[in-house]
């Protein structure tokens, strides 16, 4: 069962500085896998192990879920996975902008909690800011995977995400859904969801070339298409 915490109340609105490479990683200029959303963190942990050669980095609101995840990352043999507490739409954005250029190869946001009502979208992991901030960091062909089981979910992020006009599809991706993960460790849920023989929606994107639209212009624009009665009273 999911457990939803508000990232809009005032404990969760507080920045937190998150550690540079060098302090989470034995091997800190390898390419980072960052997990928005990480949830218990056995994706990232089993991804660790298989691939030594890559650094992972998971993000989760939940800070009991994060206690026992980062003891496990800090455990792992390879020193290449740590598990973080942080409201990603707060305090990634810092962090990302700190990085070396090219360091940051992969973001992934799997199974992120589901708000359905009109006025909890802004509760939602993937916001405007937070998806430019990760165009920002990603260089061109670099990648972005969202997977979800449930369309209303998924679909307003890939709304979001195309409507930036930052990001591809591969040309050889089946539409409108991936058949694949193209991560070799599922998730907890993404494991649960398919032994019930129900669907799992995943889009892949890479980084183009298009610049950056502005927050405030890519805010507009989504609040027209996401909430546009709110819009118009703005």
């Amino acid at each position: 069962m999911r457990q939803h915490v508000n990232p809009l109340s005032s404990f969760f609105q507080l920045p937190l500085e998150l550690p540079p490479p060098e302090q989470l990683f034995r091997v800190p200029d390898q390419p980072i896998h960052l997990d928005i959303g990480c949830a218990r963190g056995r994706c990232l942990l089993g991804l660790a192990e298989r691939d030594p050669h890559w650094n992972h980095l998971g993000v989760e609101i939940r800070r009991p879920l994060v206690t026992s995840a980062d003891r496990d990352a800090l455990a792992s043999e390879h020193g290449n996975v740590r598990i973080l507490f942080c409201n990603a739409n707060i305090s990634l954005e810092g962090w990302m902008k700190a990085l070396e250029q090219d360091r940051l190869q992969r973001v992934s946001i799997q199974f992120p909690d589901p708000w359905f009502k009109r006025r909890h979208h802004k509760r939602r992991v993937l916001q405007p800011a937070l998806l430019l901030a990760t165009a920002t960091a990603l260089q061109p062909g670099r990648e972005l995977f969202l997977q979800s089981d449930v369309l209303d979910v998924i679909e307003p992020m890939v709304a979001l995400t195309e409507l930036s006009a930052c990001f591809d599809r591969p040309a050889e991706d089946q539409r409108p859904w991936r058949t694949n993960n193209p991560l070799a460790v599922p998730t907890e849920r993404e494991r649960y969801v398919l032994e019930q023989n129900l669907p799992v929606y995943r889009v892949l994107y890479r980084r183009n070339q298009n610049p950056l639209p502005s927050v405030s212009d890519l805010e507009q624009r989504w609040q027209e298409i996401d909430n546009p009665a709110e819009a118009l009273t703005t």
